[in-house]
């Protein structure tokens, strides 16, 4: 609905973001489809992610999630609050899922992947996440300034 995509729109591009908050909560307090709440509870999420309130965000995410399981953003979103808390592994669990699920931004959900793998140590699946996310959205400037950091060496199958 309007209603819904406004409030996407607004968790997507910022904002007040109490003002989002408020807008996300009056919107859950009125009849909504099962598939624009969840939407709702996913969005109001980010905007708690934007202010630094990961526990917030992962409860109305959570929230999302139970309402509708196949909302691939859902995962994606509640990935990027785990990576927040350091909690990468988990945070590796929901990229998986969201980027198997589907989301609207898979670029962002790669370039997530790829700092979890980093972090984790595995840089050739970290460059290749950043190089996906570079293919799906060319201009995306967060995942091609990780790329500047990589050589890529190719190594001789004799191995000398």
């Amino acid at each position: 609905t309007r209603r819904s995509s406004d409030l996407f729109d607004f968790a997507e591009n910022g904002g007040d973001l109490h003002e989002g908050i408020a807008r996300c909560s009056f919107a859950l307090n009125t009849v909504l489809s099962v598939a624009d709440r969840a939407a709702t509870f996913v969005n109001r999420g980010v905007i708690h992610l934007g202010l630094h309130e990961n526990d917030e965000a992962i409860q109305d995410i959570d929230a999302g999630i139970a309402l509708d399981p196949l909302l691939g953003d859902g995962y994606v979103d509640r990935g990027a609050a785990l990576m927040s808390l350091g909690r990468y592994d988990d945070a590796l669990k929901d990229l998986d899922k969201g980027i198997a699920l589907g989301s609207h931004r898979p670029s962002f959900a790669y370039y997530d992947r790829g700092v979890v793998y980093e972090h984790n140590g595995d840089v050739g699946a970290a460059y290749r996440d950043y190089k996906k996310a570079i293919e799906i959205e060319p201009g995306f400037t967060l995942a091609a300034g990780e790329l500047k950091r990589f050589r890529v060496v190719k190594h001789s199958a004799g191995g000398t």
